[in-house]
């Protein structure tokens, strides 16, 4: 027997197993989409992790993005000693071989705090005098003045933030958490991403930041927008209803499982699930994007108005979602970046984000959801105590403030310290790491156990770092 025709027999016995297998296949594809309500639930993503690893304090985490890099020195590190030396040289000792941004080769003269600082609360917890709601809600808050990052600029530390490496590909930590833990959302996604922005100097946010990395893309997370369709082509086109939507789906489902059945592709299961998500969004999101249910109070206490894409609607949006199931919800708010005028900016954004975030939390305690909700506001990095261009501060990378709250988290207390000037976190310092570490620990999850094997090396959002921040849990 000549080679062509021993393949071409090859040939013949492959394509019979595969069409064998397909009507197989098809034949159980077919009983699911009999029974759609039952394949769901069956292929509902219950998260890998089955039992908590430790005792979870938290069912869900909202992250607020100051995105841009908002200065701690006008917001939650009061500066005193920076205060008496503005306009004066900065020390050689402190800068010495430091990386900085924009500032490199330049004169580094002192810049002190633009706005004098208030204390609130039984806590006494100090932060900026602009505030007048974020304050009603001081002792529920944790500030941590000893964060640092590995990145410099905008785009790598917004990686590292959200990640764990400032290389692109790694998964975002909410797609970590929804493979480890799943959803409780039945119609919506289990990560969800809304952005703001009241047009000041922004940089760019890709899509990457909430992206799967090597995890299977169903843990991806999805940009809902504030302002018209919230997802792009949610809405059927003229003449199409749901039945004939229906129809489509349950046909392209059907194909994809025949598919998967000869190639197993994981991805092919991915696509499955998503289309499915894609058709219950399509009644869900509109529910969800309506505010005209929310009692007038409520929504006077965001400052929010329906369909305006702001940070208050957005924050209510949050709410919206968290009560829904979604384990994941982050917020991006635009424009912290103030190489120039940092006092009119950050004047600028807190009478934007101040009531909001009050709101936010007194909604959740209003809902009996604090207790199991852990928030977290942060920024990429900080600002230099040094100026730039005589009224503005460069990208800090070396010491800055976050805030958390609810969710296991000691309320009323700031943890760790910057150098008198708020150049090096010099006390309890926090890595991103250890914040990682520290949010997976109250949702129930052990940071180092949580991993995910790739290219033949076991992944995790802490990569081989990490620790909890014990001194802030309640």
């Amino acid at each position: 027997m000549n080679s062509d025709l021993r393949q071409s027999i090859t040939n013949i016995q492959r394509r019979t197993f595969l069409g064998q297998a397909c009507r197989g296949i098809g034949g159980l594809a077919l009983t699911s989409l009999l029974a759609p309500a039952a394949a769901s639930a069956a292929d509902k993503w219950k998260g890998v992790i089955t039992k908590p690893q430790v005792t979870p304090k938290a069912k869900r985490v909202i992250f607020l993005v100051m995105a841009g890099g908002p200065s701690h020195l006008e917001l939650y590190d009061n500066k005193p000693t920076l205060a008496k030396l503005n306009g004066q040289p900065m020390p050689e000792s402190v800068t010495r071989g430091q990386p900085i941004a924009q500032l490199q080769g330049a004169k580094l003269t002192c810049l002190g705090p633009q706005w004098r600082f208030k204390k609130h609360g039984k806590s006494g917890l100090e932060m900026n005098e602009l505030f007048t709601h974020l304050p009603t809600v001081a002792d529920d808050l944790c500030i941590v003045r000893s964060m640092k990052t590995e990145a410099i600029n905008h785009d790598p530390a917004h990686t590292f933030m959200n990640t764990g490496s400032s290389v692109s590909g790694r998964p975002s930590m909410g797609a970590w958490l929804t493979y480890g833990l799943g959803s409780e959302a039945e119609d919506l996604p289990g990560f969800v991403v809304m952005t703001s922005s009241r047009g000041g100097q922004m940089q760019p946010i890709a899509s990457r930041m909430w992206g799967p990395g090597f995890l299977p893309g169903r843990f991806q997370g999805v940009h809902l927008r504030g302002q018209g369709d919230p997802v792009l082509y949610l809405t059927n086109p003229a003449g199409v209803d749901a039945a004939k939507q229906k129809d489509v789906i349950d046909a392209v489902t059907q194909l994809n499982q025949v598919h998967n059945g000869v190639v197993d592709d994981p991805e092919i299961a991915t696509r499955i699930a998503q289309y499915e998500m894609a058709f219950k969004m399509q009644t869900s999101v509109p529910a969800l994007m309506d505010l005209s249910q929310e009692p007038k109070a409520v929504l006077e206490s965001y400052g929010a108005k329906a369909g305006d894409g702001s940070f208050a609607s957005n924050c209510l949006l949050a709410r919206r979602l968290a009560q829904r199931g979604v384990r994941f919800i982050q917020l991006y708010n635009r424009d912290w970046d103030h190489h120039g005028g940092v006092k009119d900016g950050i004047k600028q954004k807190v009478e934007e984000v101040d009531r909001p975030l009050a709101a936010l939390i007194k909604d959740l305690k209003r809902l009996g959801m604090f207790d199991d909700t852990l928030i977290v506001c942060a920024g990429e990095f900080g600002r230099t105590p040094m100026s730039q261009g005589g009224n503005g501060r460069d990208h800090h990378m070396k010491g800055f403030s976050i805030w958390l709250a609810g969710g296991g988290i000691k309320g009323g207390v700031t943890h760790g310290a910057t150098d008198e000037f708020g150049y090096n976190a010099v006390e309890n310092v926090v890595e991103v790491f250890d914040l990682h570490a520290t949010m997976l620990h109250l949702l129930g999850i052990d940071h180092e156990r949580l991993t995910f094997r790739f290219q033949g090396r076991d992944y995790r959002l802490t990569d081989v770092h990490g620790k909890v921040v014990k001194e802030i849990l309640a």
